[in-house]
C-alpha cells in the first residue's frame, strides 16, 4: 500500500513539475503575438480611417448630437 501511494505521488508531482516547464511562451513567441497584435492594428486602423467607413462614423455621431433629449 505504502509503495502504491508513494508512486501516485511521484507521478503527480513529475507532472506538476512537466507543466510548469511547458507552462508559458517563450520570447521568440512573445515577439510573434506582438507583431501580429500590430499588424492587426495597422489594418484596422486603416479600415477605420478610409473614406466609407470615416463619413459612416461621422453621420453617426452627428445623428447622436442632433438627437432631442
Amino acid at each position: 500500500m505504502y509503495e502504491a501511494v508513494r508512486a501516485r505521488l511521484r507521478a503527480l508531482v513529475c507532472r506538476a513539475r512537466a507543466a510548469r516547464r511547458d507552462a508559458g511562451m517563450v520570447t521568440s513567441e512573445y515577439a510573434m503575438g506582438i507583431v501580429a497584435a500590430v499588424a492587426f492594428a495597422v489594418v484596422l486602423y486603416k479600415v477605420v480611417t478610409s473614406g466609407a467607413v470615416s463619413a459612416e462614423l461621422e453621420g453617426i455621431v452627428k445623428r447622436a448630437l442632433d438627437a432631442r433629449m
